[in-house]
């Protein structure tokens, strides 16, 4: 058994073994919300990254996109009925429940091809010409210029718009061929222009302010203004499509509910067009909407006006009856009870004959389906019925006042309708004069000062947020395809082995590390010496510990350290580990057992030559390679010259022999050891060790490689105690176990 000193009380603690897993187990949810905080500090910049490169992304889509603006207005809408005859809006509330809303057919009416039809027409819409941008950026630079006159070309490329460009098009007529193909237009000197179709060929020559015609082709440009050889694209659109394009961009829709109030909004990219467009609009659906009711009362007018010499005629005749018979009976006078009959009966026959003129009207412009029929029918139905009881009364009348009070109704009844109509008709002509819709404007057409889209602020937010999510999605997917050990948890709970130590990265260690690559390695280039306040090296003071049980029951002193790959750090870990220990008193030999690669001597400030190569051939004897430190009590024994058969002076006897006199002489024999995966080197030396520690780099292999390392120690008889895991971000890992305790773990001398 090795007799290590006892660790000072600072520093004795308990080897992380297997058992203590519970302890850990219990704080899983803790666990896991500090690994996700280490992974993104981990992965902090590249998140940064994503993030910035999609709010430039987005920032730059801002600039970019066409600023489109909003134009909008209000119409009311009068709830009446229109055509000319009183008594129907008298059947308005038996309707109102299946007649379709008003509102509702204005707004099909207001967004119908009858409107926007001849809003393209009068404003050309079909026209298209617009100057040629540079793709992507052009349209945004031309519209950020400020400049008087015509930006100059930017990187030669004259024959794109760079900004002040205008061109007016006021007619553009093509064969069907060209329809919605685009023509350039390209400019020339003092107002010229030459026009080519798609393929390139030339279809005509021209002057602004005159109509040039060629190809087919015939056009007219009032305004150009330009440096010669821009370009321009025209293009006239059919009818059709610029009429939907148009609608694309139209939106109308009742304000509130029940209000009557439509509101209608135009969106472009040209505030000043959207309101003439958008006044363009209401001034064509008013002028529509009054024609409308204007041509209604013309067709009522018209039946009236047919109506009125027959209604004339029945009630010549009615009075020419009624006289004639009075003449031939004598006086006969009506009683009270006569009269009042009389009365009731007038006004049910003219309340039927009035119904069933407008039911005549209604049918030339209705089905007998239609809701406003119906409801006549059934009114015309109830006032029949209550006309067949005043017949029964007047059967039990006397046959003269039979007579006479039949005679008299049919003058009353004529007399009271066609006074009624020729009323009627009077106020149609009236009407007729001053006609006006039922829909007015209440607000014109205004654009607002800012566009609505794109929302800049609202667009880099997102983007940000974009960015955001990317990048997290990103970091722990690339954290669920990770395979390498990056956690000293992960190797106890997989391997069942303990972790001795977790040493953390070192920046000063990789400050050395590249002076001695630089071959300027001195005494003194040792981290365990320059810097021995280094959270690693305090971790090395914990393995020194920890090492006090590892090595109690080994069969000697010797310790192998070596790795599965190269890169690792074990010989930092040897020749480091050597030093902590020999500070704490005890006499401590290292050996570079790497005689392929070993560099051993150069962190000691020594010479290769003299070593286990020279022992092992019988070259030199062990006092002639044992070799002096910065420590009086740590001696140290280099590689050598390198051999042609390293493997082969490892299992030489010499070199066991070698080990034992080296555990004689010295409290603990640290040997430093090539990678086990890359050579047998570390399996031959392990067998004649006492103990063997295996080095693992956080980030640097799989688990299965470290698997494999363990397997193939255990082929050769040689017995893995566990393993120090070097460079380990304790940045990360701050946030997973708290940032307390590996303050206290790596630096509780400070404190």
């Amino acid at each position: 058994m090795v007799d290590l000193p006892d660790a000072p009380a600072s520093e004795r603690t308990t080897p992380p073994v297997p058992a203590q897993r519970a302890s850990f187990d219990a704080l899983d949810e803790e666990i896991d919300l500090g690994e996700y905080l280490a992974i993104l500090l981990e992965y902090k910049w590249f998140l940064l990254a994503v993030i910035l490169i999609a709010g430039l992304g987005g920032g730059l889509y801002a600039f970019l996109a066409t600023p489109i603006y909003k134009a909008d207005a209000l119409l009311q809408v009068e709830q009446n009925f229109g055509g000319g005859l009183t008594a129907l809006a008298a059947l308005k509330p038996m309707l109102e429940g299946d007649e379709a809303d008003p509102v509702t057919t204005e707004l099909e009416l207001l967004q119908s091809r009858m409107v926007l039809g001849q809003v393209v027409d009068r404003l050309k819409l079909d026209l298209y010409a617009e100057p040629m941008y540079v793709p992507l950026i052009g349209a945004a630079i031309a519209r950020h210029y400020t400049g008087e006159g015509v930006s100059l070309p930017w990187l030669g490329a004259e024959t794109y718009a760079w900004g002040g460009e205008e061109i007016t098009l006021d007619a553009l007529d093509t064969p069907p061929a060209l329809l919605g193909e685009d023509l350039t237009l390209v400019a020339g000197e003092a107002g010229r222009f030459t026009l080519f179709d798609p393929d390139e060929q030339r279809l005509l020559e021209g002057q602004v302010g005159e109509r040039a015609t060629g190809g087919g082709v015939s056009l007219f440009i009032s305004r150009l203004k330009a440096r010669p050889g821009t370009h321009f694209i025209l293009r006239r659109d059919s009818r059709i499509t610029a009429i939907d394009e148009l609608l694309e961009q139209l939106s109308a829709q009742e304000r509130t509910r029940g209000s009557s109030i439509i509101e209608i909004s135009l969106l472009g990219p040209q505030p000043a067009q959207l309101t003439q467009i958008l006044d363009e609009i209401l001034q064509t659906y008013v002028r529509q909407n009054v024609e409308r009711r204007s041509a209604q009362s013309e067709n009522t007018l018209a039946f009236l006006e047919t109506q009125l010499p027959l209604l004339k005629d029945q009630l010549d005749t009615a009075e020419a009856a009624y006289n004639t018979y009075r003449l031939q009976e004598g006086s006969v006078d009506l009683t009270s009870e006569t009269q009042s009959v009389l009365k009731s009966i007038v006004e049910f026959d003219a309340e039927i004959l009035k119904l069933q003129q407008e039911r005549d009207d209604l049918r030339q412009r209705y089905t007998p389906a239609h809701p406003l029929l119906k409801a006549l029918d059934a009114k015309l139905g109830r006032l029949r019925t209550g006309r067949e009881k005043l017949d029964a009364q007047v059967s039990k009348l006397p046959i003269t006042q039979q007579h006479i009070l039949g005679l008299a109704r049919d003058v009353e009844v004529n007399t009271r309708l066609y006074a009624g109509l020729l009323t009627t008709a009077q106020e149609l002509r009236v009407a007729r004069a001053g006609t006006v819709g039922n829909v007015r404007i209440v607000d014109v057409a205004v654009a607002l000062d800012e566009p609505v889209k794109p929302r800049k602020a609202l667009v880099l937010a997102v983007a940000l947020l974009l960015g955001l999510v990317v990048g997290l999605g990103l970091v722990f997917l690339r954290r669920q395809l990770q395979v390498t050990v990056d956690d000293p948890d992960q190797i106890e709970h997989r391997l069942g082995l303990p972790v001795y130590a977790s040493i953390p990265h070192s920046k000063r260690e990789v400050a050395i590390a590249r002076v001695l690559k630089r071959h300027r390695g001195d005494e003194g280039q040792l981290l365990a010496i320059v810097d021995p306040e280094d959270d690693a090296v305090e971790s090395l003071r914990s393995l020194r510990t920890t090492l006090h049980f590892a090595l109690m029951d080994a069969d000697n002193g010797a310790l192998l350290i070596t790795g599965s790959s190269p890169g690792l750090g074990k010989s930092f870990i040897s020749k480091n580990l050597a030093v902590v220990l020999a500070q704490s008193g005890k006499k401590v030999a290292i050996v570079d057992a790497d005689l392929r690669k070993g560099l051993l001597h150069q962190g000691f400030g020594l010479s290769r030559e003299q070593g286990v190569s020279e022992y092992v051939s019988g070259v030199a004897r062990l006092e002639e390679i044992l070799k002096a430190t910065v420590l009086p009590n740590l001696m140290a024994i280099t590689t050598g010259q390198r051999p042609p058969n390293p493997s082969e002076l490892l299992m030489h006897l010499r070199f066991e022999e070698l080990l034992q006199q080296l555990n004689k002489l010295f409290d603990i024999v640290i040997v430093d050891a090539p990678p086990v995966l890359a050579v047998t080197d570390a399996a031959i030396v392990g067998r004649m060790t006492g103990a063997t520690l295996l080095v693992a780099r956080a980030g640097n292999h799989p688990m299965r490689e470290l698997e494999q390392t363990i397997k193939r120690l255990a082929q050769a008889g040689v017995q893995v105690k566990g393993f120090v895991f070097n460079d380990l971000d304790v940045n990360r890992l701050r946030y997973r176990y708290g940032y307390k305790g590996y303050v206290y773990r790596y630096s509780y001398k400070k404190s």
